[in-house]
């Protein structure tokens, strides 16, 4: 299965960052592509989500079951849609300068093999974009500051 993982040192919380992946029924506000959310069911360990991400005339609705460990990992796993799969990954962790580092981990597998190689080479910038929308939302809730980021492809 074709994989991303971005580490990122940010200037904000282990909490700030948790709140901000946790917020999913807020994610058109700033996530590029997605049209709309709902959410099925929530509480402290779990939420249940509807997403509908779309491309021009494309529209494509997904549901997955989202594992919360506040303030440490979030874990979206996969449960209905148009792939075979799509599970990732947010581990959080407290710097000694108050900030964090986030770990993101995406994984996925299209129901169809040719398009999982041809989508594939479009996956790492869209993800790159969505990782960025992510940062700049932080930037927009909790104040401009600076960060560092490594992408590594797997």
């Amino acid at each position: 299965m074709p994989g991303i993982r971005e580490t990122r040192k940010l200037p904000y919380s282990a909490d700030q960052m948790f709140d901000l992946v946790a917020d999913v029924a807020r994610y058109r506000e700033f996530l590029p592509w997605v049209i709309a959310t709902r959410v099925r069911s929530d509480s402290e360990t779990e939420m249940v989500a509807d997403m509908v991400v779309g491309f021009k005339s494309l529209r494509e609705s997904f549901t997955s079951r989202v594992s919360k460990d506040r303030p440490r990992e979030i874990d979206v796993h996969y449960v209905d849609g148009p792939l075979r799969d799509l599970d990732n990954t947010w581990i959080f962790r407290a710097t000694d300068d108050g900030g964090c580092e986030i770990d993101f981990s995406v994984d996925f597998a299209f129901k169809n093999r040719v398009f999982e190689k041809l989508a594939g080479q479009y996956f790492d910038r869209a993800f790159r974009k969505m990782v960025e929308a992510f940062e700049m939302r932080a930037a927009e809730l909790y104040g401009n500051k600076s960060s560092s980021a490594q992408m590594v492809a797997r």
